[in-house]
């Protein structure tokens, strides 16, 4: 089996929700386990939230999601962006409007100087994304 690096993302309450809306973006299959389901946390209150949630696209994409506990520190994401890119001009635009509907546009989905069509937004859940499209050769 190949070594895979996959996102993993942290949320405060908002993981399945979250998970839910990239696969509105993304299309593929969501699992999602609680804290509850596996007796993970001492704290009633989180039984309901996500101790792991795993979306896996039809295109083989994997993203991953969490909520953090109550008692640890929710990590800032500042430093982190996922990035896209390709060559399929229409996909990738269709990634671009939904994680960046609701969120801020950083940087508009356009021609770059390097010749590509490039973006970068933060969505609606805090995450940072980059969107490239390699122009024609």
């Amino acid at each position: 089996m190949a070594t895979h690096l996959n996102p993993y993302l942290s949320f405060r309450g908002t993981a399945r929700e979250a998970m839910e809306f990239y696969q509105s973006v993304f299309g593929g299959e969501l699992n999602v386990s609680t804290f509850g389901e596996y007796g993970a946390s001492e704290n009633p209150a989180e039984a309901g939230k996500v101790m792991h949630a795993n979306l896996t696209t039809p295109g083989g994409m994997v993203l991953m999601g969490a909520d953090t506990p109550d008692v640890m520190e929710l990590a800032s994401s500042s430093a982190i962006s996922c990035s896209l890119s390709g060559e399929d001009l229409p996909e990738l635009q269709g990634y671009w409007d939904g994680l960046s509907a609701g969120g801020t546009v950083t940087v508009p989905f356009e021609q770059a100087p390097w010749g590509d069509t490039f973006g970068m937004c933060t969505d609606k859940y805090g995450v940072d994304w980059m969107v490239n499209v390699a122009a024609p050769e």
